[in-house]
């Protein structure tokens, strides 16, 4: 399988329709917000929606979520001692880290896409390994276009949660959402770190395939069904490694601008990128 070999850079539309597109846990759950009032969801949140995505799409995916997994392994550790090659390196005695990273690298699609760190005790008298690999896909936070509005609700239940006690209705807790907003967030793929790992373009068009389907199978309390889109996605494809433009000029070419004073739909903005000359750009909608 070939390396990518040309820079690409990327950009989100998404809107959120009364749904909390990523707590914040140090706020009380409620959707995380920069000092100016602008709702974020952080790069770290995106990348584990992408990584459901890959799973859905058959990929091999090393770091899934508890609710996600697909075998029984309890820890990143067993995860990866389920691979011969790895855990044979980890009962090693000699230090053998870029071997570890080459051969998790085949076998994982987010470890040669983002990176990881690993850092495993070895096995018997193993000298384990510590080793981190540069990921060539790097993800921004999502930033909302105008500051968001926040309706927190006060959520109780109707039963009891143990037997023998009064049936009451007891206080549970608050529910927070942001009633309507339209974020963005842009990425890039490093040519450079993307040979180190072995990133290929069909990668990166499965990359493409998960954002352009990234809140599929993502429903929960929080985010009910399709109180999240992707709207567009915007793919630029440079004809070298380094690329034609930097990746902060490509990003600057992608405008989302409200039309009215109380944006209350995505038709209330405006989404216009400038093109840049030699630039090969593809517009994607959300499904």
């Amino acid at each position: 399988m070939s390396t990518l070999d040309h820079k690409i850079d990327f950009a989100v539309v998404l809107s959120v329709t009364k749904a909390n597109p990523n707590g914040d846990p140090l706020n009380g759950n409620r959707p995380r917000q920069n000092y100016d009032g602008y709702g974020e969801i952080s790069d770290v949140a995106i990348k584990r929606k992408i990584r459901n995505r890959l799973q859905d799409l058959g990929e091999s995916v090393f770091v899934q979520s508890d609710d996600r997994k697909i075998d029984s392994h309890k820890s990143l550790k067993e995860r990866a001692e389920s691979v011969k090659e790895l855990e044979d390196v980890l009962k090693s005695k000699e230090s053998q880290s870029e071997e570890f990273a080459r051969i998790a690298c085949e076998k994982w699609i987010d470890v040669r896409g983002f990176g990881q760190v690993f850092a495993f005790k070895g096995k018997g008298s193993g000298n384990g390994v510590s080793v981190g690999v540069r990921g060539p896909v790097s993800i921004h936070t999502a930033t909302s276009i105008d500051p968001i509005d926040l309706t927190s609700m006060q959520i109780t239940k109707s039963v009891n949660s143990e037997s023998g006690k009064e049936r009451g209705s007891d206080t549970m807790g608050m529910k927070h959402r942001v009633d309507f907003g339209v974020y963005v967030f842009h990425g890039s793929i490093n040519t450079q770190l993307a040979e180190k790992t072995g990133f290929s373009p069909e990668d990166a068009e499965k990359l493409k395939q998960a954002l352009v389907t990234l809140f599929e199978n993502d429903t929960s309390s929080a985010r009910p069904e399709g109180s999240m889109e992707v709207n567009k996605v915007f793919w630029w494809e440079h004809n070298s490694k380094l690329g034609q433009y930097s990746a902060a000029k490509v990003h600057r070419s992608l405008t989302v601008e409200p039309k009215v004073n109380e944006p209350m739909s995505l038709n209330d903005y405006a989404i216009e990128v400038q093109e840049l000359d030699g630039l090969k750009t593809e517009e994607l909608n959300g499904l």
